[in-house]
């Protein structure tokens, strides 16, 4: 991924947390001898330094995957930046974003037991708390049979690249007039982008 300087994280804790908070992932790699690329949430594993999924079984790029070096992207909030925000016209248009490229080596997990602890951490980390649905309660014989549909995996993180372009490379007061405008928008991406700008601003 391109990254200038301006935009690099580098801070581990902030890079697992992003990943943790921004978990439905497109994962590529190439099926059939071409890209591909599926939708799907990921659990990271920060002291194994795994990502575990899984994909619908009839979803058939799962079966030349295994061992590829693959890319995972996971996208956080964006938005567009208007010039007409700035101090002087003298600009153009851009985009503020946060986004990871994760990559790694794919293998897939097959043991019965390894496939059932992946599913009921992925339901743990989505149901609230006091949430009426445990996986545990729900009748094994059932659980195992659903899942002969899905075709479960872990990848090896081998490196991440992280970039939160946020106008750092505009002077202060300019920033600081893109996040009011951002923060007078309904929309909830541009609300994200203020916050995050505003944060950044602090360190």
């Amino acid at each position: 991924m391109y990254i200038p300087k301006h935009f690099k994280i580098d801070n581990e804790e902030v890079i697992h947390d992003f990943i943790e908070k921004n978990s439905f992932a497109t994962l590529f790699s190439q099926h059939n001898g071409e890209p591909y690329a599926t939708h799907l949430p990921l659990l990271l594993n920060k002291k194994e330094g795994y990502l575990y999924g899984h994909f619908a079984r009839p979803n058939e790029q799962w079966k030349d995957i295994a061992n590829q070096n693959v890319l995972v992207i996971f996208q956080g909030p964006h938005c567009y930046i208007s010039p007409s925000w700035y101090e002087t016209k003298q600009a153009v248009p851009t985009w503020n974003y946060v986004a990871l490229h994760v990559y790694g080596q794919l293998e897939i997990v097959a043991e019965e037991q390894d496939v059932y602890e992946a599913l009921s951490e992925m339901v743990n980390k989505y149901e609230k708390p006091d949430s009426s649905y445990q996986l545990k309660n729900v009748d094994s014989s059932f659980v195992k049979g659903m899942s002969k549909g899905i075709v479960c995996f872990k990848i090896q993180i081998n490196k991440i690249e992280g970039q939160a372009k946020l106008s750092q490379n505009h002077p202060v007061n300019r920033q600081e007039l893109i996040i009011k405008q951002l923060e007078n928008s309904m929309d909830q991406n541009n609300i994200h982008i203020a916050e995050l700008m505003k944060k950044q601003l602090k360190n």
